[in-house]
């Protein structure tokens, strides 16, 4: 019997665990508007909320982002499981900022697990003959998941009774689901060790790493400020500049940055990782400017173009650095790897994102918005260009 048949399923079936774990993660974008309501609290606080999770999820890869290379795959993704369930319970039954606050850190501690140990469950699980298949299914399932959240909280909240209890209620359905998966996938760790104690190493990059992370996390940070934007800001902006209130369009605004992206991955490997990472910051570029004269045109249609576009960019540079990264690492210290590579990138999802809330407080809501994108923008410029005149070596 060939080996590759029988591994085949398992590395889909571990991104489907990848996707449904993500897509916990951005529930709550097209709600934060009704715990405004309900709580009351300002657009800074919803910035704050959003970057708990952000700053959650660094704290576990900084701490525990190499754990599953010890212990294996299947044992931390069962736990990200339980933090994602923990995270809807939380949501479930929040009475304040407490347990949003809470139920983010939860959300963030899942995430942070799953995107090393998922991420290399999938590639390992693919076998070598179809990596690169792999390396797709694993991001796909990344930002596929990121864009599901809000897409299907979005529909259950302004189309049935219970906005606030059923899109977690389903969440812990499909977390279920997953959990069973996660229980018979194959281990993909040769030797795991039986629950070793924690050994925080921080940022750990291989030597012969070192010359593809620089631009390559260079670029995940600048991408992910923008999917920041879409999934803390971008609803606040619909609603208050733009006068729409439909939750189902705001949280059909956020998944459309990340379909794109998603679309942008799938061409990474057409055009080659090292060519993608500038062309992928590029397109950024122009999404960016194309967020900025929304803000300045007060036009939906120019967000959602400005989402489309940029999200593909974001799409294209993510998959090639990720690629790049993976390609570079020892198998002993991939997960490792992949995790400092998240760190830098969910520091740009969050930092950036909080600036926003809180120059939105003195500036107002447009003006934060084209500080950011013109921020943004000088940085995504300054990765491609680095990249395409120092291209990374080895795909």
């Amino acid at each position: 019997m060939n080996p590759g048949a029988d591994r085949q399923p398992g590395y889909l079936a571990a991104a489907s665990v990848f996707a449904i774990g993500m897509a916990g993660t951005t529930l709550p974008t097209p709600l934060y508007g009704l715990y405004q309501e309900q709580i009351g609290f300002s657009e800074l606080m919803v910035t704050v909320v959003f970057a708990v999770y952000a700053v959650a999820v660094i704290t576990v890869l900084l701490v525990a982002g190499n754990y599953s290379d010890e212990v294996g795959r299947r044992p931390v993704l069962l736990c990200a499981m339980a933090l994602s369930a923990a995270s809807a319970g939380c949501f479930l039954l929040h009475s304040g900022l407490p347990l949003l606050f809470t139920g983010r850190l939860l959300s963030g501690g899942a995430a942070g697990l799953l995107s090393g140990a998922a991420t290399a469950a999938v590639i390992e699980l693919a076998g070598p003959g179809k990596k690169a298949r792999a390396g797709f299914a694993a991001t796909a399932a990344n930002m596929g998941g990121l864009g599901c959240g809000p897409l299907l909280s979005g529909l259950l909240a302004q189309y049935t009774p219970w906005p606030l209890q059923l899109p977690f209620l389903v969440h812990l359905g499909l977390v279920t689901v997953a959990s069973g998966i996660t229980w018979v996938l194959p281990e993909t760790v040769a030797e795991p060790k039986r629950w070793p104690p924690l050994k925080p190493q921080g940022l750990t990059v291989p030597p012969e790493v070192k010359g593809v992370f620089t631009p390559a996390s260079l670029a995940a940070f600048a991408g992910f400020a923008l999917l920041g934007l879409f999934t803390a800001v971008a609803p606040s902006f619909a609603a208050q500049t733009l006068g729409v209130h439909n939750l189902a369009v705001s949280g059909a605004v956020a998944f459309s940055v990340f379909l794109a992206s998603t679309v942008g991955q799938s061409l990474t490997q057409r055009i080659g990782a090292r060519l993608a990472l500038p062309v992928g910051c590029g397109i950024l570029v122009i999404g960016l400017l194309l967020v900025a004269s929304s803000l300045i045109a007060e036009s939906m249609p120019l967000l959602v173009l400005g989402a489309l576009c940029g999200g593909t960019g974001q799409g294209l540079a993510f998959r090639a650095a990720l690629t790049l990264v993976s390609s570079a690492a020892p198998a002993q210290h991939r997960g490792g790897t992949i995790s400092a590579f998240f760190v830098v990138a969910y520091a740009g999802i969050s930092l950036p994102v909080v600036g926003v809330g809180a120059m939105a407080t003195w500036l107002g809501l447009r003006q934060a918005g084209l500080i950011f994108t013109g921020c943004v923008m000088l940085l995504a410029a300054a990765a491609g260009t680095y990249s395409a005149l120092r291209p990374p070596a080895g795909v």
